[in-house]
């Protein structure tokens, strides 16, 4: 179901919805930047499975914890 037919989400149910779900989720050049890397050296670390992200069409997403946990590696 498409986001467009679900209901607008309150307050209050954005509270009961698990940590995960509520980050936003930044594109390629927002992480490199927060990586202080290349955008093409960030699709490299990808590709080698040393950072995790979602594919969404041909864009990768990357949730700020993940981000986070890989520099504190």
């Amino acid at each position: 179901m498409s986001e467009v037919n679900q209901p607008p989400v309150s307050d209050a149910q954005k509270s009961r919805l698990p940590q995960a779900l509520r980050q936003p989720l930044l594109d390629s050049s927002e992480a490199a930047a927060m990586l202080k890397i290349h955008p093409r050296t960030l699709q490299r670390l990808i590709h080698r499975g040393k950072i995790h992200a979602v594919q969404v069409g041909k864009l990768w997403r990357f949730k700020v914890s993940v981000i986070e946990a890989w520099m504190d590696r």
